[in-house]
């Protein structure tokens, strides 16, 4: 794998990690990664609004891309729902929070 890009093998967390590192705009190919998987998640989310809960990863992506579901509910209420059933050392997640784009 080259230095900004995304395989067919790479994880969403390695695509975040690529992003999160990027300086200034986020290769084209990650960031079609990333949003491919977050309407994924989304459309998870939608089909179940009240009972789905995020895996760890889909949480780091959807906290990746928080700024854009600052007035959704559905949004807010998935969160909750993560972190109500999240049974992990939260300090796994430290990196997670902290690097979400704004």
């Amino acid at each position: 794998m080259g230095g900004n890009e995304v395989d067919g093998h790479s994880t969403i967390q390695r695509a975040l990690e690529i992003a999160r590192n990027s300086e200034g705009i986020v290769d084209p190919t990650v960031s079609s990664c990333l949003e491919r998987s977050l309407r994924e998640v989304w459309a998870r989310l939608e089909a179940n609004p009240d009972n789905y809960i995020l895996t760890k990863d889909e949480f780091a992506l959807f906290n990746y891309f928080r700024h854009r579901f600052t007035n959704s509910n559905t949004a807010q209420r998935a969160v909750q729902r993560f972190w109500d059933n999240y049974q992990g050392d939260p300090r796994d997640l430290q990196t997670v929070t902290q690097t979400a784009r704004s």
